[in-house]
């Protein structure tokens, strides 16, 4: 699958061939599950934060069908979180076990990675209902597929242009507003809308690349560095809420105290590392950078 657009061919029939993609290598990968059904699902909500993240370009010609499918597989992808979000867990115990310095550290990551991987399992085996979610998500999808397949756009260049320009500066305002929050107040929901507004950027860049192969490579980059360092930012906030939530879950209290005291201490290191990156991400202003795009756009096309 190609994740980008041609400025060269009609926005409209390349915005809908990329969604048709994203939508088809969903529900193929639900369907077949070549690696289990943890992956499927982690592969498919990939996917559906792309076609998000894609149909924002249509928000300023056809608002209905932007909101709607907005909906549709933000939808789709909430009713399998549970799942991931208990593969994520495993995941992120895995991800501190790098940082761990002392054998008390080790013993009580391992006692944690035990507890929480019994869960993922109960939650996602046999005994849960992840098939029937995943069956349901596939139904949607095929839904979507025709929504995407009536969507009208106008196909002239000024519109592509207009379309790109103003998604461009409305996501940029947002990353830049995020930013801010993250240096004045260092909320876990601050990261967590820098993390969002990261990940729509760095889609964008890899949708328009072409017209600017090399800087939006180098870009995409750094984009890419700044997701994944918030991604684990995140991942630590979700394991610090489920420890205080469902403190019963662990082995006994030693466990809790060494995991929280592990997670503060990366987290606080990981929320330095996002900052100083994103500044340098989001320096460019987003009235400037989105100017830039446009222009990069037009020419492109011809």
């Amino acid at each position: 699958m190609s994740f980008q657009i041609n400025p060269a061919k009609p926005f409209s029939d390349e915005l809908k061939r990329v969604g048709l993609e994203l939508i088809d290598d969903a529900i193929s990968g639900l369907s077949q599950q070549p690696d289990g059904p943890h992956a499927a699902v982690h592969d498919a909500r990939k996917k559906f934060k792309r076609l998000r993240a894609l149909y924002r370009f249509t928000q300023a010609e056809n608002p209905a069908f932007r909101t709607t499918e907005n909906l549709r597989f933000r939808d789709i992808a909430r009713s399998l979180s549970q799942a991931r979000e208990a593969a994520a867990l495993v995941e992120t115990i895995h991800y501190l076990q790098d940082f761990t310095n002392t054998d008390a550290q080790r013993a009580a990551l391992t006692s944690a990675h035990d507890t929480l991987a019994k869960r993922r399992d109960a939650i996602t085996g046999d005994d849960g209902d992840l098939h029937i979610r995943i069956a349901a998500t596939i139904a949607e999808c095929e839904n979507g597929r025709r929504a995407l397949k009536q969507l009208s756009l106008p196909e002239s260049q000024k519109v592509a242009v207009k379309l790109v320009r103003a998604t461009w500066r409305k996501q940029r305002k947002r990353a830049l507003e995020a930013l801010k929050a993250c240096h004045e107040q260092a909320h876990d929901e601050a990261f967590h809308d820098l993390r969002k507004s990261g990940q729509v950027y760095w889609m964008h860049l890899a949708l328009m690349r072409r017209v600017w192969p090399s800087a939006m490579r180098a870009k995409k980059i750094h984009a890419k560095e700044l997701v994944d360092l918030l991604g684990h930012e995140h991942d630590l906030s979700v394991l610090a809420t489920f420890a205080t939530q469902e403190p019963e879950s662990f082995a006994n209290d030693e466990t809790l105290s060494v995991l929280r005291d592990a997670i503060t201490h990366r987290q606080q290191a990981l929320r330095q590392e996002c900052l100083d990156l994103a500044d340098r991400v989001f320096a460019e202003s987003a009235k400037s950078e989105s100017r830039i795009i446009s222009l990069l756009w037009d020419h492109a096309a011809g």
